[in-house]
């Protein structure tokens, strides 16, 4: 992790206690990040991973105190690091295109390796991810090439895209309003103005990887060998998740040695920026937890 090199402040405003910093992401890349902290050593740190056309900031949402996943996560003892992917933030001008997953995926593990050896990690690293957030997760997991994940924590992405792949949001267009949002109701008074500031055009890779995603799911689905827990909200209009294609998604993941998804009501797409965050982002750690008490137990059971 570079901590010497201070990231250009992002736009718009910051939770108390959150910073930007810089990871880096080999090769020259420099990937911009949110942080947060809590006092002492961690329990384990969160990586969350962002959505298409979206910034890290997505985690740390400012239209309510309740929806920030950083401060959250800092308060009950976590590290919270949100990441702008490839092509976002401050890597954006470097990548104009962005990357594919694959190398998304090299990017971001060397940038979890920077964290592993840059400061106390706890438990070790669990990743959190949204949408498109959710593709290069399981991507990072499907070749994790040294970086030992906890599991992954992913919201709003599937396997089976719920609109013909031609309507999917591309560099001109962020794709159907009510598909990204769902319900006004959903959301906190100002979200939409306070959440201008994260909003990024969306690297002509991602929208190339994303047409592919289904095809390429089928490919890496069996080589997750971490826990996976997946949420779809209740109006997600993104993803096929009636029951049969749950059940396709699920049992393509036959190496993962856990796969639970939930539901979450009263919820659209972009789920941590609305009033279901908090839930959302609780379960979420208690997932976490989960998954730590899994792998102390696996230890516990190798060394004996």
């Amino acid at each position: 992790m570079n901590t010497g090199v201070a990231a250009p402040a992002p736009t718009g405003s910051l939770s108390p206690g959150v910073r930007a910093i810089t990871l880096d992401g080999g090769d020259g890349v420099a990937l911009s990040a949110l942080i947060a902290e809590p006092e002492g050593t961690p329990r384990a740190t969160v990586v969350a991973v962002h959505g298409g056309g979206m910034r890290a900031g997505y985690f740390d949402g400012q239209s309510h105190p309740d929806v920030s996943l950083l401060t959250l996560g800092a308060r009950l003892g976590y590290t919270v690091i949100a990441v702008d992917r490839p092509g976002y933030g401050l890597s954006a001008r470097q990548l104009p295109q962005g990357q594919t997953l694959s190398g998304q995926a090299m990017s971001m593990r060397t940038a979890l390796a920077g964290i592993l050896g840059g400061r106390p990690t706890g438990a070790g690293l669990f990743l959190l991810a949204h949408s498109y957030g959710g593709k290069l997760a399981l991507t990072c997991a499907a070749d994790p090439l040294g970086v030992p994940l906890l599991g992954l924590d992913i919201s709003g992405c599937g396997h089976r895209y719920a609109v013909d792949p031609a309507d999917l949001p591309d560099s001109h267009r962020h794709g159907h309003w009510t598909r990204n949002w769902g319900r006004l109701r959903f959301y906190p008074p100002h979200t939409f103005r306070n959440s201008a500031p994260l909003i990024a055009p969306m690297p002509s890779l991602d929208w190339a990887e994303a047409v592919r995603w289904p095809q390429y799911f089928d490919e890496l689905a069996a080589r997750v060998r971490v826990p996976v827990r997946l949420t779809f909200a209740e109006y997600e209009k993104w993803w096929r998740h009636d029951p049969e294609s749950i059940a396709d998604l699920t049992a393509r993941l036959t190496s993962a040695p856990r796969v639970t998804v939930d539901r979450l009501d009263e919820a659209g797409h972009n789920i941590s920026l609305g009033w279901a965050a908090r839930t959302y982002h609780l379960r979420a750690l208690a997932f976490l937890e989960e998954c730590v008490a899994a792998a102390d137990q696996g230890m516990s059971t190798g060394s004996t």
